[in-house]
């Protein structure tokens, strides 16, 4: 076994263990109700998930994003109610700018796609102005990771500084995600984006979203093959009957097809020895695409299967189906992120196409 196999595995192995055993029904309903888990955190923090993807000069592990798939992918397999994907890669982008990065959660904003803010320079003085809207977990985040429209970077403080308000919402799995009214709030660090990428924030976030639909999905889909070996219905399981087979058989497909898209989008992304971006905007379109209509398809497929009981609140199908709802328009709808990838498309005309697509750089 390699280094790197190894290395993923002993994340894998460890990430399992901790959701599993830590993560349960009543953690995900406190979270729901506006608490933060400040234990569950605390144990996060100390494994060291969060600094994955940093730098080793900043402080954290400087692995790839393709390592970091098996916390991404258990974030949403066990429903896990904190800001961890948003913490990585706030660090990974605070460490490349050359950040310090701040203890405890973070969150992350993109100046535009809705959100109104104006930058301000003065003498040596940043402030941002305006409004942000569905910024995950803000009301607990230390500070936020801005991506700004002019290529930069900067970090913004959450916690109690002036000119910042935070507005609590709720996504449609019932987590934060909150609305900053800004006034000259100001920036604590400003600084070129190293990465040639557009939008990090918006594509790193989508990135990260894929991963996480992926482990949501997979435990949609357990659940219901489990429901339907076990629901009987006229004398035999229903999963015994063609038509529920045909349907999960449908879901199967779908979660197949977007682990492979996240998969690919991962090993294409910056982060660890990998630092080429050129093809990280095409793979992640294309994986937040497949994840997104895999989510529309197999929720559906997922509470038809289990009937009545999966539309309660006490039945723990929910988690998964809410979250999928949510994570799916997060960091851009897959009907946006298509129609990029068409736009893209058109542009490159006939002759660049094919050479467009197998590059993956259009």
């Amino acid at each position: 076994m390699s280094h790197d196999t190894l290395q993923d595995t002993l994340i894998e192995d460890s990430a399992a263990k901790l959701f599993s055993t830590q993560v349960d029904k009543d953690r995900r309903l406190r979270a729901e109700t506006g608490e933060w888990d400040a234990a569950l955190w605390a144990q996060v923090a100390d494994s060291g998930f969060h600094l994955l993807l940093a730098s080793e000069a900043s402080g954290g592990y400087g692995q790839g994003w393709t390592s970091a798939y098996p916390l991404l992918r258990g974030l949403g397999y066990w429903q896990v109610p904190l800001p961890l994907a948003e913490t990585m890669v706030a660090a990974q982008l605070a460490s490349a700018a050359g950040f310090p990065i701040p203890d405890g959660p973070l969150t992350l904003i993109e100046q535009g796609q809705g959100n109104q803010l104006t930058v301000a320079d003065g003498d040596g003085l940043a402030t941002l102005t305006g409004t942000a809207h569905a910024v995950p977990w803000a009301r607990h985040a230390r500070a936020a990771l801005v991506s700004l429209a002019d290529g930069r970077l900067a970090l913004l403080d959450l916690q109690g500084a002036p000119g910042v308000q935070v507005q609590a919402h709720s996504n449609h799995a019932g987590l934060p995600s909150d609305t900053l009214v800004l006034q000259q709030a100001r920036l604590q660090a400003v600084a070129r984006n190293p990465l040639a990428l557009d939008r990090p924030v918006w594509t790193l976030g989508a990135l990260a979203r894929s991963a996480m639909l992926v482990g949501a999905l997979e435990s949609a889909l357990e659940q219901s093959v489990r429901y339907a070996g076990e629901r009987v219905q006229f004398g035999k399981a229903i999963g015994k009957y063609q038509a529920i087979q045909q349907q999960l058989a449908l879901m199967a497909g779908d979660v197949s097809a977007a682990r492979v898209a996240a998969l690919v989008a991962l090993a294409d992304a910056p982060g660890g020895e990998q630092t080429s971006c050129a093809a990280t905007h095409f793979s992640t379109a294309v994986a937040k695409v497949r994840a997104g209509e895999a989510a529309t398809r197999g929720t559906s497929i997922a509470h038809q299967v289990h009937g009545a009981i999966g539309f309660t609140h006490e039945h723990a199908l929910h988690f998964a189906t809410r979250r999928l709802w949510a994570w799916r328009e997060e960091f851009g709808t897959d009907a946006a992120w298509a129609s990029e990838l068409g736009r893209a498309a058109i542009a490159a005309r006939s002759a660049g196409f094919w050479p467009g697509v197998t590059a993956k750089t259009f």
